[in-house]
């Protein structure tokens, strides 16, 4: 469970802090009590959850500078001296390492070793948690599910640098966390969406940004299926973990994590498209590309066991409440409501929903 009395004013860092996953992470610090910083470019999209809901304000340190530059990141760190490390920071998208291999390479894997190498003699650390992807395990799309034991691999330049920077990671938690004072763990989780993500070549974006305005919308893949999960709740198992490593006993809770949703939130890339535009209440017409020139995994599915023995994690949002969730986010937005407090309500609302589950 998430301890509020924990987090007060806390020195908690946030590489990636300008991206959808970092900005709903960096809110949720900030509605927690702890003293925020972030690290990060500037958001790579026009409209974007960082500057539509005005969350600048709630940091303390902003740094806007790329996490390949070692001296910059270490500025930052020695500056701010935060307690607890949540690295976000990533090219976070398969199509886009088509585009830009090398850079997703030098921003996934150096990016993170440069985070990592920085951190190792640095006494005011106590944790941090790395988040990589569902999609660094060895994917010959057999349908099983990976737990956190399974072989990393990546035919993609994406999953392939993902898996590299949780190799990394255990690496340097293997060579070096018994003569640190920090403890080490990587996540994984499936496909997030929620309020706020108009990152390129995403369903997500695609289908809100036509079903706000009734325009056409073409799926690609449609019969792809995929791990669909609210990003409140893997983000939820990052914070728990946080907790759980920054501890006396944090020793036992370093290494990787999974936080995949249930398999009844695992739908056709269709089957989205299709519900969400119930949610969105849109005239829309939906039409199917049934083949990409990008290949990517029709299948992944994560066994989570691990984080709900261990951390007491749950996935409970179903399909249709994550959906709504969602789309209740973009309407407010379209509406012109305050999306700073639309957000913190959809965050409190979620935490006083999991403390019943």
């Amino acid at each position: 469970m998430i301890n509020k009395n924990f987090w007060k004013k806390k020195k908690v860092l946030v590489t990636g802090h300008t991206g959808f996953k970092g900005g709903w992470l960096s809110l949720w610090m900030k509605t927690l009590g702890a003293e925020v910083a972030g690290y990060s470019l500037d958001p790579i999209t026009k409209k974007n959850f960082f500057d539509l809901t005005g969350i600048k304000k709630i940091f303390k340190l902003d740094y806007r500078n790329n996490i390949q530059n070692f001296n910059c990141l270490k500025n930052c760190i020695d500056d701010f001296k935060p307690e607890i490390i949540f690295h976000l920071a990533a090219q976070p998208q398969v199509l886009q390492s088509y585009n830009e291999p090398l850079d997703t390479v030098r921003t996934n894997v150096i990016g993170t070793a440069n985070l990592l190498e920085i951190s190792r003699n640095k006494k005011f650390i106590k944790s941090i948690v790395i988040v990589t992807t569902d999609k660094v395990y060895k994917n010959s799309e057999k349908k099983i599910r990976f737990s956190e034991e399974d072989s990393l691999g990546g035919d993609d330049l994406y999953s392939s640098s993902k898996a590299c920077a949780d190799i990394i990671s255990s690496s340097y938690l293997k060579s070096f966390y018994s003569k640190n004072y920090f403890k080490l763990a990587t996540v994984r989780a499936g496909n997030c969406i929620g309020g706020g993500d108009w990152t390129k070549y995403r369903l997500l974006t695609d289908s809100s940004e036509a079903f706000l305005k009734s325009k056409k919308l073409i799926v690609r893949n449609p019969y792809s299926q995929r791990p669909w999960q609210h990003v409140l709740e893997p983000l939820a198992g990052y914070i728990i973990l946080a907790q759980k490593l920054h501890s006396k006993k944090g020793i036992n809770f370093c290494g990787a994590w999974n936080f995949g949703p249930n398999r009844k939130n695992h739908i056709t890339v269709r089957m989205f498209a299709e519900l969400f535009k119930v949610k969105m209440k849109s005239s829309s017409k939906i039409y199917l590309k049934r083949n990409s020139d990008k290949k990517e995994k029709l299948f992944l599915d994560l066994d989570s066991k691990k984080s709900k023995k261990k951390l007491n994690w749950r996935s409970f949002l179903n399909i249709d409440h994550t959906l709504q969730l969602t789309a209740d986010w973009y309407l407010a937005h379209k509406q012109k409501k305050n999306m700073l407090k639309i957000s913190s309500d959809q965050i409190k609302e979620f935490m006083r929903i999991s403390k019943k589950k």
